[in-house]
């Protein structure tokens, strides 16, 4: 009968665990480090694509002029608090290759 041997000490498996947590951060930091928060308005909203297409100003980070495009939302039940004609200020980076808004707010 043969017995399986954990190899990792439980400080090992907490020291793995702290540095994983410690990178995931710093990546999600970095992230927002770069975003640079635009002013747009609400032209289409797709629930089904969970897409929402804005008509917005120059985006810096993305090195994306002032245009009208579909981005796809970091959180789909965004979606719900949006409407057509809303002025809005987001962010938006690429994650996974497309084009994402990472956070959006609605102007008062």
């Amino acid at each position: 009968m043969s017995r399986t041997v954990n190899r990792f000490s439980p400080s090992s498996i907490r020291h793995i665990a702290t540095l994983t947590a410690t990178l995931a951060a710093t990546a999600l930091l970095s992230l927002a480090a770069h975003a640079q928060s635009v002013d747009g308005e609400v032209k289409r909203i797709d629930p089904d694509s969970g897409k929402v297409t804005l008509k917005h100003g120059e985006i810096k980070n993305l090195d994306m002029p002032a245009m009208q495009m579909s981005f796809r939302l970091a959180d789909p039940a965004w979606l719900k608090t949006l409407q057509v004609g809303d002025k809005v200020r987001f962010d938006a980076a690429k994650v996974n290759g497309q084009f994402t808004i990472t956070a959006i707010t609605v102007a008062k």
